[in-house]
């Protein structure tokens, strides 16, 4: 399966980029290289996630930092919709089914 990002998932990365290269440029690195292996462990296994309120969205959370990556998958288009990344100390999304 490939991997769509919603706008709001690219401006998510990319406060959480900004935030941590002002801060530690090392760190900026390992979070993200972090959110990018829980991105390709998706793409095997598209339902790994847990299951949210909202349907169709499902939560990951990555084994580092414990970043929650919130997504859909579209089994006929072949790809997951990446629809948010945040923090997890930040508001959530949805809630656990």
């Amino acid at each position: 399966m490939r991997l769509r990002f919603t706008r709001r998932a690219v401006e998510n990365i990319s406060e959480i980029a900004s935030y941590l290269t002002e801060r530690n440029p090392h760190a900026a690195k390992r979070v993200r290289a972090a959110i990018d292996e829980s991105l390709r462990y998706l793409t095997l296994f598209p339902r790994a996630g847990r299951a949210q309120t909202t349907e169709g969205v499902r939560k990951l959370v990555t084994r580092k930092y414990a970043y929650i990556v919130y997504y859909s998958v579209d089994d006929n288009a072949g790809e997951i919709a990446i629809l948010a990344v945040k923090h997890p100390a930040q508001q959530r999304e949805h809630d656990d089914a």
